[in-house]
C-alpha cells in the first residue's frame, strides 16, 4: 500500500567463523608494499599480494603470489618468529568480535602460528596444523580485543584500560621447522561481526526458548541425542504463537550475515523465518520460510541487513525467531543446530525461476482468437517449432525473431500458431524447450468471468463470510470493524468513527478535525490492508456496474450471463431478482453513501476521502480481529466526485429494481457534485510521513478528470442540461486522454468518455466522443503490436512498469474491448485476448498473474487475511485475484523485492516481481485491480469461440445533417450517413415548440422537403436505432431567404453526407471540439429528457427480457 521512499541495499553474506585460541606476537619488520584491508577478501588472484610480505631475521624465505595463492619456501630459523609472511596497518577496534578464515596447505605436515594484535599480549593466536597434502585446510576463528590484557593491571601490554582502537600486524611465523618446506595460504580474511554457533544436543537449548504459548509442550531432548524437541498443539491463530526464539541479537545495517539452522518435523509444516526486531516499529531484515519434512534438512539463508538493531534489552532490540504456529494440526518440531554469522561473500544474485523458454497462455486459446507464444532464444534466425497433442504433431513452422524485448531483458521470438483451430490440449515445443500446457477450445473464459466477480464477497466489511458460498470453509470469517469505539474484545470497528485529529493526522490536514460519527460500516476492504478508500472504491465499483452496464449495450453482451444467482453471494441476493453485480455494488454504494459529511456540517455534502486504522498492522490479522481505532479522513473534492459518478451510475442500473434506492443514489450525487464545484480544490495531500500512518494516501492535487467523469455519468441518468454543459466545458472533453499508462483511480476521464460513447444520450458530438474512444484504441493496438509478450502495456516512455502494471494492461484492455463493442472490428477483440496471454503466462516470468488459472500462477499476494503462506489457518487469495505484477519503479519497492534486485544487480521492467506476501509493491490485490479483470474477463468469456464479429455493431450516426440556406419554395435536402448491424432504422425529427417531434414518413438516410419562409429557423435531427441501442444526430438548422437572395440556392439544396462512409479507425486524434445548442425552453426540455429516459429505461428492460 504505502511505497518505500529509497531503495534497499542488496543482500549479501560472509565466511562462517570457528573458535578462539591464544599465542604469543613478535614485534614484526616494517613492509613497504602497498596493503589491501583485510576486510575485503585476499585472493591474490593474477600474482598480486595484496599487502603481504615475507622476512626472515634468521635462515631464509622468498614468497609469490604467482600461482594464485600467496606462497612462501622457508629454510632455517631458530624459533617460529624468525621467518614470517606478514601484513601490517591492520586496525582492531577494543569492542569488536573478528572473525579470520583462510585456506592453507604445506608440502610437509607442519604446525605454523597464526597471529596478530597491537603487540604482545594484545593479541590473538591460533595454531594451525596442516597434514602435508597439497589439499587446503579451511581454517575460521574469531576474537575480541576486549579480551586482551590493558594496563595498569599488565604492565607489559601496548595498550592502557581506555584504549579503543590501534594499529597493528597480522602474521604467520614460519620459522623453527626440522626441515625446508613451503607453506600457502589463500583467500584470507579478517572480519568484524558477531557469531552465534549453538548445538542443541542432548535439549541442550542455551539461550534459546522453544516454547508454545498456547499450551502445548514443554522443550525436551529429541530421541536421536542431536536435537532439542517440543510437540506442538496446533490449530494457532498466528504463527508466532509457538516457536524457537533467541533475543538480543546485535544487527547493523549494510553488514552482509547468514542464518542457517538444522529441524525436522513429525510430519511435513512450514515455518516462517525471521530476523528481526522485539519492538515498533517490528523491522525485518530477514523474512522467509522453510518447508520441514520428517528428514532433517540444513536451511541457509544470506541476506544484508537494511536497519540495524541492537541487543540492548531497553531497546526495540533483534532476536531471530523461528514462528511454527503455520500448521493447524498438532506435530512435533525437532531443531539440532543453528548459526548466525557475519559475513564478507554476498550471495548469487537473484535470479527467478522463469521455467520454459516457451511462453504460453497457459489457460488456452480460443477456436478462433489469435494465438500466439513467444520464444525466449539466443538464436537470431528462425527456430523451428512444433505443436503437439499428446505424442502426435499436429502443426510446425518457423518462428518471428523480434530482437530484444528490453521490457524482458531478452531476446525473443514469436510463434503463430493461430491457423490450428481443432479443439483438445497441447504443447508447443521450440528449441529444445517445452512449453506447459495449455487447450485450444470454445468458453474457455466463462468460469473466470464469474471467479474475478466473486472476488468481492470475501474482501467485504462489516458482514460475516461464510466460506461455503465460496466452496472453501477457510474462508469462513467473523464481520470485521462492526462494533463501536470502547466495546468489548480487540475490534474497534467502524459504527461510530471519529474524524483524526491534527496529532494523529501529523498536521496533514493543518488543524482541520470534526466533532461527530458516522457510521461507515459496510463497503469492501480497499486492498491487503484493513483500510477503505472512496476513489479507489469509486473507480472499482464503477467497473462492476461496467461490466453489467455493457452487457446492456454491446453487441456481444450477455445479460443472462450477469442475472440473478450466477456470483457466489449471500443466498438472499441470490435470489432477489437483480443482477447479481449489481447486488455486489450495492453493498460499496451504500458505504460510500454512508461516508458522506452530514447536512448541517462543515462542508456538508463532501465525502470523506478514506477511512482506516491510526496506525499499520502486521501480517496476519483477520479484520475482526484487528485492534486499531478507526479515524475518519478529512474529506476530499476528489472523493466527492467519486461517489457523484458511481452513485449517478449506479442511480440508472438500480431504477429497474429499486426505484427507491435508485433514487437515493441520485440524490447523493446532485449532493456530491454541488458539493464539489462549491469546494473545488480540496484535495487529498501527499503524506508527510513515509510509511503515512494506518494507510495509503490516494494523493491526487487534479481532480478535473473527476469532474468530467462525474457530470458525465450524472448527464446520463438525467439529461440535464447543466451536466451536459458541465460535460462540454471540460477541457478533458476534447484531449486526448487515453495515456500509455491507461485510466487508474487517479486518472478517471476515460471512464466517462468511454460511458458517454456507448451508454445512450443525447449528448452533442457523440459521434465524435465514440471515435475518440476508437482512436484511443487504435494507439494502445500500434503499441501492442510492437510487444512481442503481445501485452497492451509497454510501460511509461522510460520504459518503467509501474506500480500495478497489471491494471495498466487490464484498463488498457477495456478501452480496446470497448473500441470493438462500438465498431465490430474484430483487431480490437483480438488485441484483448492477446493481452490475456500476457496475463496467464506469456510473458517474462512464464507465470499467470491470476490466482487458480494456469499450471503456474501467483497464489502468495499481500493480504492481511488471504494470508495462508502466513499460518496454515487461513485461505490463499481467492481463485480469480489479479495479482499487482511487476514493478520497476524502484523508488516505491517494498524491503523483499529491494532486498533481491538494486542498483548492482537490477530487473529488466517485466521481472520486477516476487509472489510473496510481503510484497506490497509488486504482489497486491486490490479491489480496483480485480474490477478491471472483471470487466475484461466478462469481455472475452462474451467472445465465445474467439470471432465474434458476426454479432453485430451499435447504430452510428457518422456524419450528421449540415446547415442549408435555401430560398423560399426551393427543394431542402437534409442527409446522414449511418451505419450499425443490423442496419438501423432512421428517423427525422423536427424541434417543434421546445420537443422534438417525428417527421411522418421521414426514415431515409435523405429528407427532401419544400421549404417556406415560415420555416427559416427550423432545426431537424436524426434519430438511428438497432438492436444495440439508438444514437442521436447534431441538429441542422434550415435558414428560408427570399427568392433571389445571395447566397441563396436556387431549386434545391442539400446539407450533409451523401456518400457511404466506413467506421473510421485510424490513427489517434484529439477529440474535435463541440458546442453546446441553447434550449430556451427548459421546462418542456427536462419533460422531453423525462421521457427519454423512460424510453431507455424500456429498451434496456426489453433487451434483458429477451
Amino acid at each position: 500500500m504505502v511505497p518505500s521512499p529509497a531503495t534497499r541495499p542488496p543482500r549479501r553474506r560472509r565466511w562462517l567463523a570457528g573458535t578462539t585460541s591464544a599465542a604469543l606476537l613478535v614485534t614484526a619488520v616494517a613492509s613497504a608494499a602497498t596493503a589491501a584491508p583485510l576486510t575485503d577478501v585476499h585472493d591474490f588472484a593474477g600474482g598480486d599480494a595484496q599487502g603481504w610480505f615475507s622476512y626472515a631475521n634468521a635462515g631464509s624465505v622468498t614468497s609469490s603470489a604467482e600461482s594464485g595463492e600467496l606462497c612462501a619456501v622457508v629454510e632455517g630459523g631458530e624459533n617460529p618468529w624468525d621467518v614470517a609472511l606478514q601484513h601490517d596497518d591492520v586496525t582492531f577496534d577494543r569492542d569488536t568480535t573478528y572473525t579470520v578464515s583462510f585456506d592453507a596447505h604445506a608440502s610437509t605436515p607442519v604446525t605454523v602460528p597464526v597471529q596478530g594484535g597491537l603487540g604482545y599480549p594484545a593479541a590473538f593466536g591460533h595454531q594451525v596444523v596442516l597434514d602435508g597434502t597439497p589439499t587446503p585446510q579451511h581454517v575460521e576463528l574469531t576474537f575480541s580485543p576486549a579480551d586482551w590484557p590493558t594496563r595498569p593491571g599488565t604492565p607489559g601490554s601496548p595498550v592502557a584500560d581506555d584504549w579503543s582502537t590501534g594499529t597493528g600486524q597480522v602474521s604467520f611465523q614460519l620459522g623453527g621447522q626440522a626441515a625446508p618446506y613451503t607453506f600457502c595460504v589463500d583467500d584470507f580474511s579478517l572480519t568484524s561481526g558477531a557469531r552465534i554457533d549453538h548445538s542443541f544436543a542432548g535439549g541442550d537449548l542455551g539461550a534459546f526458548d522453544l516454547y508454545d504459548a498456547a499450551g502445548g509442550g514443554t522443550a525436551r531432548a529429541g530421541t536421536d541425542g542431536l536435537s532439542a524437541c517440543i510437540d506442538l498443539r496446533g490449530g494457532y491463530a498466528n504463527p508466532y504463537e509457538a516457536g524457537l526464539e533467541l533475543k538480543h541479537v546485535d544487527v547493523v545495517e549494510g553488514r552482509n550475515y547468514e542464518l542457517r539452522f538444522t529441524a525436522y518435523a513429525s510430519d511435513p509444516a512450514p515455518v516462517n523465518v525471521i530476523v528481526g526486531q522485539f519492538g515498533e516499529p517490528w523491522h525485518r531484515v530477514l523474512d522467509d520460510d522453510a518447508a520441514l519434512t520428517t528428514t532433517p534438512q540444513t536451511f541457509t539463508y544470506p541476506f544484508t541487513a537494511d536497519a540495524t538493531f541492537s541487543a540492548d534489552p531497553s531497546t526495540a532490540y533483534g532476536r531471530i525467531q523461528l514462528e511454527l504456529g503455520r500448521r493447524t494440526a498438532p506435530y512435533t518440531f525437532c531443531v539440532s543446530e543453528l548459526s548466525f554469522t557475519e559475513t564478507t561473500e554476498p550471495p548469487p544474485p537473484y535470479e527467478p525461476d522463469t521455467g520454459s523458454r516457451v511462453r504460453v497462455n497457459q489457460v488456452g486459446y480460443l477456436t478462433e482468437g489469435p494465438k500466439r507464444a513467444t520464444l525466449v532464444t539466443t538464436q537470431t534466425g528462425p527456430v523451428a517449432w512444433e505443436l503437439v497433442s499428446g505424442s502426435t504433431v499436429v502443426a510446425s513452422g518457423s518462428t518471428t525473431p523480434r530482437g530484444t524485448d528490453q521490457t524482458a531483458g531478452v531476446d525473443v521470438h514469436v510463434v503463430d500458431f493461430g491457423d490450428v483451430t481443432t479443439p483438445g490440449t497441447y504443447t508447443l515445443r521450440a528449441d529444445g524447450e517445452t512449453s506447459h500446457p495449455f487447450v485450444i477450445g470454445d468458453d474457455l473464459y466463462q468460469q473466470l468471468r464469474y471467479d474475478a466477480l466473486d472476488y468481492f464477497y470475501p474482501v467485504r466489511s462489516g458482514i460475516a463470510i461464510d466460506g461455503s458460498i465460496l466452496g472453501d470453509p477457510r474462508f469462513t470469517r467473523p464481520a470485521g470493524h462492526v462494533g463501536r469505539p470502547g466495546d468489548a474484545g480487540a475490534n474497534q470497528g467502524d459504527d461510530a468513527v471519529p474524524c483524526i485529529t491534527p496529532t494523529e493526522a501529523q498536521n496533514l490536514y493543518g488543524d482541520w478535525t470534526c466533532d461527530y460519527t458516522l457510521d461507515v460500516t459496510g463497503g469492501w476492504y480497499d486492498a491487503g490492508d484493513h483500510g477503505k478508500y472512496v476513489v479507489n472504491g469509486g473507480i472499482a465499483v464503477a467497473q462492476v456496474m461496467s461490466a453489467y452496464e455493457r452487457a446492456l449495450h454491446a453487441p456481444t453482451g450477455d445479460v443472462a450471463a450477469l442475472g440473478d444467482g450466477t456470483l457466489d453471494i449471500p443466498l438472499d441476493e441470490q435470489t432477489n431478482g437483480v443482477p447479481d453485480p449489481l447486488d455486489e455494488a450495492r453493498w460499496e454504494l451504500e458505504w460510500m453513501l454512508r461516508m458522506q459529511v452530514p447536512a448541517g456540517q462543515p462542508l456538508a455534502g463532501m465525502v470523506h476521502h478514506k477511512v482506516h486504522d491510526v496506525d499499520w498492522t502486521g501480517l496476519p490479522l483477520l479484520p475482526s480481529d484487528d485492534p486499531q481505532g478507526r479515524r475518519l479522513h478529512r474529506p476530499s473534492t476528489a472523493a466527492t466526485l467519486n461517489l457523484a459518478a458511481a452513485a449517478a451510475q449506479g442511480a440508472r442500473l438500480w431504477e429497474p429494481y429499486d426505484a427507491g434506492f435508485a433514487a437515493e443514489l441520485l440524490d447523493a450525487a446532485r449532493t456530491a457534485y454541488a458539493a464539489a464545484v462549491a469546494t473545488p480544490d480540496l484535495y487529498a495531500p501527499a503524506p508527510n510521513a513515509d510509511p503515512s500512518p494506518g494507510g495509503g494516501p490516494y494523493d491526487d492535487t487534479d481532480v478535473s478528470d473527476e469532474f468530467y467523469w462525474a457530470a458525465g455519468e450524472l448527464f446520463l441518468t438525467t439529461g440535464e442540461p447543466q451536466f451536459r454543459d458541465a460535460v462540454l466545458a471540460n477541457e478533458l472533453h476534447t484531449a486526448d486522454i487515453f495515456s500509455a499508462g491507461g485510466m487508474y483511480w487517479g486518472e478517471t476521464a476515460a471512464l466517462g468518455r468511454m460511458d458517454l460513447a456507448v451508454v445512450e444520450s443525447e449528448i452533442p458530438g457523440r459521434t465524435a466522443i465514440r471515435q475518440s474512444v476508437v482512436d484511443g484504441a487504435e494507439t494502445y493496438l500500434a503499441r501492442q503490436a510492437a510487444q512481442p509478450f503481445g501485452t497492451a502495456y509497454a510501460g511509461t516512455a522510460d520504459g518503467v512498469y509501474e506500480w500495478g502494471s497489471n491494471s495498466a494492461v487490464l484498463n488498457n484492455q477495456v478501452v480496446l474491448g470497448t473500441a470493438f463493442d462500438l465498431t465490430g472490428d474484430q483487431r480490437f477483440a483480438d488485441a484483448v485476448l492477446e493481452s490475456m496471454d500476457y496475463l496467464l503466462g506469456r510473458n517474462g516470468l512464464n507465470l499467470s498473474y491470476v490466482t487458480g488459472y494456469g499450471d503456474v500462477f501467483s497464489d502468495d499476494q499481500h493480504s492481511r487475511w488471504f494470508a495462508h503462506s502466513l499460518t496454515d489457518a487461513l485461505p490463499n487469495p481467492p481463485v480469480g485475484s489479479v495479482a499487482g505484477g511487476p514493478n520497476s519503479d524502484v523508488g516505491t519497492w517494498d524491503p523483499v523485492i529491494g532486498g533481491l534486485y538494486g542498483p548492482d544487480h537490477m530487473c529488466a521492467p517485466q521481472l520486477c516481481y516476487v509472489d510473496d506476501i510481503q510484497s506490497w509493491s509488486t504482489n497486491e490485490i486490490t479491489v480496483n485491480w480485480n474490477s478491471a479483470l472483471s470487466w475484461v474477463a466478462s469481455f472475452v468469456a462474451d467472445q465465445g469461440r474467439g470471432d465474434a464479429s458476426a454479432a453485430g455493431t451499435v447504430a452510428w450516426v457518422r456524419t450528421g445533417p449540415s446547415d442549408v440556406t435555401v430560398a423560399d419554395g426551393a427543394q431542402a435536402r437534409l442527409a446522414v450517413d449511418v451505419a450499425g448491424s443490423p442496419a438501423p432504422t432512421v428517423q427525422w425529427q423536427r424541434l417543434v415548440g421546445g420537443t422534438w417531434t417525428d417527421v411522418p414518413g421521414a426514415t431515409g438516410t435523405t429528407f427532401a422537403f419544400t421549404a417556406r419562409t415560415a420555416d427559416s429557423g427550423a432545426r431537424f435531427r436524426v434519430h438511428v436505432v438497432n438492436a444495440f441501442g439508438g444514437a442521436w444526430s447534431d441538429p441542422a438548422t434550415l435558414t428560408v431567404t427570399a427568392p433571389g437572395t445571395p447566397g441563396a440556392a436556387g431549386a434545391s439544396a442539400a446539407g450533409g453526407a451523401l456518400g457511404g462512409a466506413a467506421p473510421t479507425s485510424a490513427g489517434a486524434r484529439l477529440l474535435a471540439t463541440t458546442g453546446a445548442d441553447p434550449w430556451p425552453l427548459l421546462g418542456v426540455g427536462l419533460l422531453l429528457v423525462a421521457a427519454g429516459a423512460g424510453a431507455v429505461v424500456h429498451a434496456r428492460r426489453a433487451r434483458a427480457s429477451s
